[in-house]
């Protein structure tokens, strides 16, 4: 009994570290994709204005 409460523990220690990290690493991810990708626009903008 005591072992798959430690098995069940580590468990939920484990989605409880990689969740959070999958997700902040996506919204990383995106934020970078939106810059990079709106960086030229701006420039353009700045230029012609």
């Amino acid at each position: 009994m005591f072992l798959v409460t430690a098995v069940m523990f580590f468990a939920v220690l484990a989605l409880d570290i990689t969740l959070p990290t999958m997700v902040l690493s996506a919204m990383a991810l995106s934020n970078w994709f939106v810059l990079s990708a709106g960086t030229t626009q701006f420039q353009r903008r700045r230029g012609t204005a």
